[in-house]
């Protein structure tokens, strides 16, 4: 089932108060970038994020879900609501995300 773009746009809104935020659409799923680094999206309208550490330390009880068939798992952001706390998961998570590959 594909994401939808109204979920997108919810989760952009929590997201609003980070800069640097984009997202990019993949297969009917939505790719979300921090300062240019991938950190999570929007897989079949459930918000799911790296499993970092500092992710698992904020949210320890979080399931893990694949986004899709033969992916690594990611861990289910259930709290979307606070978006005091969604930016903090963010931003907590970027030092531990690969810089993105330069391309040639």
């Amino acid at each position: 089932m594909a994401s939808t773009k109204d979920y997108l746009e919810f989760i952009l809104g929590q997201l609003s108060e980070l800069s640097e935020i984009s997202s990019r659409k993949m297969m009917g799923e939505f790719m979300i970038y921090y300062k240019g680094r991938y950190f999570g999206g929007i897989f079949d309208n459930r918000f799911l994020v790296k499993n970092t550490s500092s992710a698992r330390g904020l949210i320890p009880n979080a399931p893990l879900e694949k986004p899709y068939e033969g992916a690594k798992e990611m861990l289910l952001v259930e709290d979307i609501d606070d978006r005091a706390f969604i930016r903090e998961l963010v931003e907590s998570m970027y030092s531990e995300l690969p810089e993105p590959k330069k391309k040639q």
